[in-house]
């Protein structure tokens, strides 16, 4: 009944909000059905935590230490986001950026958008999770090209093709998983349920789940953001309201990246090597430095900061590939501690932008005098999302270091010179946008700041000590990847 809550309040709450439309009260429930969203995933991370993983609505739904962990993450940061949305998205609706429809399709599609990835993390079966992986696109695509400018649909259909590409590819390579699965359990719908395959992915055929794995990390890895698929990314962050931002990076390439670690570890079980782990490793370490340098290029402020999500997804993926007990530990700190930080700095971003009615960064100046809260919430951001402490970002990214030294020491000057670059990019850029005077046509302007405060003290407190009840959640799921 807790799981089938989670699910059912998003769903529910896009209903309403596509008949309220435009209306004040808009807003309000969408905070609403976000807040009841998060309390439900409490209740379902209580009551796995206390008994364990669950197979409900026979075996539909299968929930553990790992998924759990990312539907809290994930409801979290949809009721930051939602309330920071509130008073963005009326500024943009003031100023005739967005008209009644907008509005309202807005708020519907976001509510569905948490549903599709909610459903992808807690269902059992490799077909409902590539289904509801299309759900979550084409959602954010529409959402993606809400100002209906030349640039935003120039943008929301790059996003649309080279995602569709690429959950072909998955789609492919779910075939031939379930081509594979067929021959050990028959017919049907028990060939595709998460729990089946991982008990007995020592009987699955080894070349083919190989073979499967390659699409999976093409299809999979765009959603991610891995290079050499990257590019809608940067343009749907850019062209697409800074919400809808915050949630892409803060959880959308958690849920797709969450989707590639599963199917690596049926590889594992199947071929008894760390062949899909190799593959992780070279795609997140092209990723890393790729993006880095790419940071040097940037005029667009919200371009960078999504550069600086496909650099630390790459981090992620490289840690997952690289496998074992502080690696894998690693991953999925990175994963919580980057959605926290990277969503709070598009907060920020947003404001700014909004404060100076541009996204280029030389049109940004004077933020700490201009706003002081913006100002230096960006600024605590930028130095989080580069990994300096005492934040979580440098707790994360010591431990993946640590490891790639011990295990791929060949990979390690590789790994640590995307993240010097990346880190003298983003303060070379991000210095002029702070500090100094603030332009004459700099507007005053009502933020949202408890999101951001929020997000901060988490990442800060998350630098500074990890709870022994996180820390217990985050071994557990460790035991089920290595």
């Amino acid at each position: 009944m807790v799981l089938l809550t989670l699910l059912g309040i998003s769903l529910v709450a896009a209903i309403i909000l596509a008949f309220v439309g435009d209306r004040k009260i808009a807003p309000e429930i969408n905070i609403i059905g976000s807040a009841a969203t998060f309390v439900a995933s409490i209740f379902l991370a209580l009551q796995v935590y206390y008994e364990g993983p669950m197979i409900t609505a026979e075996g539909f739904f299968f929930v553990d230490a790992f998924n759990v962990y990312l539907s809290v993450l994930t409801a979290f940061v949809s009721m930051t986001t939602a309330i920071f949305s509130r008073r963005y998205m009326r500024h943009e609706r003031e100023h005739g950026k967005v008209g009644r429809a907008g509005m309202r399709f807005y708020h519907a599609m976001f509510q569905l958008f948490i549903f599709a990835m909610l459903l992808a993390l807690l269902t059992n079966n490799v077909g409902i999770l590539w289904i509801s992986m299309e759900l979550a696109t084409l959602s954010t695509v529409l959402l993606v090209s809400l100002y209906r400018t030349p640039s935003a649909v120039e943008a929301a259909w790059k996003y649309f093709i080279l995602c569709g590409v690429g959950i072909a590819q998955a789609l492919f390579g779910t075939v031939l998983l379930y081509f594979a699965a067929e021959r050990v359990f028959g017919e049907g719908s028990a060939a595709l349920l998460w729990t089946n395959l991982s008990q007995s992915a020592d009987k699955l055929e080894p070349t083919v789940l190989s073979l499967a794995f390659i699409f999976f990390m093409v299809g999979y890895g765009t959603k991610v953001g891995l290079v050499p698929l990257h590019n809608w990314l940067p343009d749907a962050h850019s062209e697409g309201p800074t919400p809808i931002s915050a949630v892409l990076s803060g959880l959308l390439l958690n849920v797709a990246l969450y989707a590639l670690v599963r199917c690596k570890v049926l590889v594992d079980g199947a071929t008894h090597s760390n062949k899909a782990g190799y593959i992780m490793m070279v795609f997140g370490l092209i990723s890393i430095l790729v993006s880095a340098f790419s940071l040097l290029r940037q005029k667009d402020i919200k371009r960078m900061f999504a550069y600086s999500s496909i650099e630390h997804m790459g981090i992620a993926t490289f840690a997952f590939g690289l496998g074992g007990s502080v690696a894998t530990f690693g991953a999925l700190l990175h994963m919580l501690v980057h959605s926290l930080t990277k969503s709070s700095i598009f907060f920020t971003v947003g404001h700014a932008s909004q404060m100076h009615s541009s996204q280029e960064m030389s049109s940004i100046k004077g933020l700490i005098k201009g706003n002081p809260l913006v100002g230096w919430g960006l600024m605590l951001g930028v130095i989080a999302i580069a990994g300096m402490p005492p934040f979580g970002v440098f707790t994360s990214e010591f431990l993946i270091l640590t490891a790639a030294m011990k295990n791929a020491p060949l990979l390690t000057p590789f790994f640590l010179l995307g993240i010097i670059v990346a880190f003298a990019a983003l303060f070379r850029k991000v210095m002029p946008m702070v500090f100094g005077a603030p332009p004459a046509y700099q507007k005053p302007l009502k933020a949202s700041h408890i999101p951001v405060i929020v997000h901060m003290a988490a990442v800060l407190i998350l630098g500074l000590y990890l709870p022994v009840f996180l820390s217990q959640w985050f071994h557990t799921a460790v035991g089920l990847l290595k």
